[in-house]
């Protein structure tokens, strides 16, 4: 392991391979022999199952309730929402023909040409159109609203240029969409979500996130609002880590979904969506780990305590092992993840380097002499400090200390992030701290679409939101010097 370690490259070397050696050499996840998907290993799965566990008592406990719709989607529903369609069509996977048959010339199997679907399906790429078509059969009157339904799925995107976890061509997420009465219902309902992801970045990944409106141009392809939680990477580097959407009623209309209002009219139901993807293991990674490996957040690390005997012999591991099962005992009563590794065909280095490696929060260590004395070597990951202290009152020791673990992980992120926060009042400036500093950047923008494209076209800086909590300022674009009545935030991004 230590041999495994030296070759992960250096943040400081080349943070992009750091980023990819540490995917892979963690065990998170690897290519697949399907360009542009990749296969998530147990430990990867394991974290996302946690902040799947976590995100979906959010949405219950908001009054979501879980459904599943198809994969395959009729290539007609996507024409009848033209600026949805337009947004995704390009990233379309398509379906034409269902059956394969034996090759007449013995090459295998081929595609039937005489197996060609009447109509293409879409492989999902998002689903409000097979949702809302379904939703017609739901709604008839304000009596069957709100429809608050989210569901747990894969979705296609045709990527070329991949990356593990941040951008594959298929990946997992969740996607919400509901149904309201009146606009303030669904304004009210977009708000809520991002609001949820937002506590859930902060509370469960230690990453401190800017909440705000997408501009016009970066909105989701079919919305009239679009909110974004923006979260700042160790590169300087903006990720976009979660979005809730006003739609309006523009899809209410494309799939005529009415209802009859408490006034006896008929009106178009007002929607939502939102969602987060595996992007966030991505976020994770990126936003907390070191040169030695991943720093997972206990309350996502699938191992919290790794516990590890130093010993000779069969006769001194049995009482070592013995008491260290004492000890993981009181800790699992509270509800702690534990691993005991017992493994006699690696060293104690390498077992110290594997969970470095794998981010797990606190690594105990047990010998002879501590056996012997009431102690025990405690490790915590997230300062690379080491300490003896007593096997007495252990388990309040370490309960406590992952809380603090998870308090410090966060406190370092959002001073990071805080100190790559740049006011800028010109162009010049603007394009030297992209360059020299990175991060996020605020400064005036006219709102015109020709602004925003033409800074992102010389300096790969977008928009990443309009904060919510900006405050009105006066002010003049630092490209077009027209007037500005608050700054936006900027950033180069993934």
């Amino acid at each position: 392991m230590a041999k495994e370690l030296k070759e992960l490259t250096s943040r400081e070397e080349n943070y992009s391979q750091w980023y990819n050696d540490l995917v892979v050499k963690a065990g998170l996840a690897e290519n697949s022999a399907v360009r542009g998907c990749m296969v998530i290993k147990p430990y990867g799965y394991a974290i996302w199952e946690k902040m799947q566990r976590a995100l979906d008592q959010m949405f219950k406990d908001t009054g979501h309730e879980n459904a599943y719709f198809p994969l395959f989607i009729p290539k007609s529903f996507f024409s009848k929402e033209a600026h949805h369609v337009e947004g995704f069509a390009k990233e379309c996977a398509v379906v034409t023909h269902y059956r394969l048959k034996n090759d007449p010339e013995g090459k295998g199997v081929i595609v039937d040409p005489d197996a060609k679907l009447e109509e293409e399906l879409i492989v999902r790429p998002t689903s409000e159109t097979i949702i809302w078509n379904t939703y017609k059969n739901w709604i008839q009157s304000y009596r069957d609203l709100p429809i608050l339904c989210n569901q747990w799925a894969n979705v296609v995107r045709w990527e070329m240029r991949t990356r593990l976890f941040l951008r594959t061509a298929e990946f997992l997420w969740q996607e919400g969409h509901t149904a309201h009465e009146t606009k303030e219902e669904a304004l009210a309902e977009a708000k809520k979500m991002i609001g949820v992801y937002a506590e859930f970045a902060e509370k469960w990944m230690s990453l401190p996130v800017i909440v705000g409106h997408k501009s016009d141009s970066e909105r989701f392809a079919g919305a009239e609002d679009t909110l974004t939680i923006e979260a700042l990477m160790q590169d300087g580097k903006a990720l976009q880590s979660g979005t809730s959407h006003f739609l309006a009623q523009n899809f209410a209309k494309a799939f005529d979904v009415q209802f009859t209002s408490r006034e006896g009219k008929l009106e178009y139901v007002w929607a939502t969506s939102w969602g987060v993807s595996t992007r966030l293991m991505g976020a994770l990674i990126m936003a907390h780990s070191d040169n030695n490996g991943l720093v997972l957040p206990p309350k996502l690390a699938p191992i919290q305590v790794a516990m590890i005997p130093i010993y000779k012999g069969t006769e001194e591991l049995e009482r070592i092992a013995g008491q260290l099962e004492g000890l993981a005992a009181e800790l699992k009563k509270r509800g702690i993840s534990v691993k005991i590794d017992t493994r006699d065909n690696v060293r104690t280095g390498f077992k110290f380097a594997e969970y470095e490696l794998k981010g797990v929060p606190v690594r105990l260590a047990m010998g002879p002499r501590d056996l012997a004395g009431g102690t025990i070597e405690l490790f915590r990951r997230d300062t690379l400090s080491k300490e003896t202290v007593s096997q007495e009152g252990l388990a309040d020791r370490v309960e406590g200390l992952l809380d603090e673990i998870q308090a410090n992980i966060y406190a370092k992120a959002l001073r990071f992030r805080d100190s790559m926060i740049t006011r800028v009042d010109t162009y010049d400036e603007f394009k030297r701290v992209l360059d020299e500093k990175g991060g996020f950047i605020l400064a005036h923008w006219d709102g015109t679409p020709e602004t925003e494209e033409l800074i992102k076209a010389e300096t790969k800086a977008t928009i990443r939101c309009i904060p919510v909590d900006a405050p009105a300022e006066e002010g003049v674009c630092i490209v077009s010097g027209k007037p500005s009545h608050r700054r936006v935030l900027f950033a180069r991004s993934y």
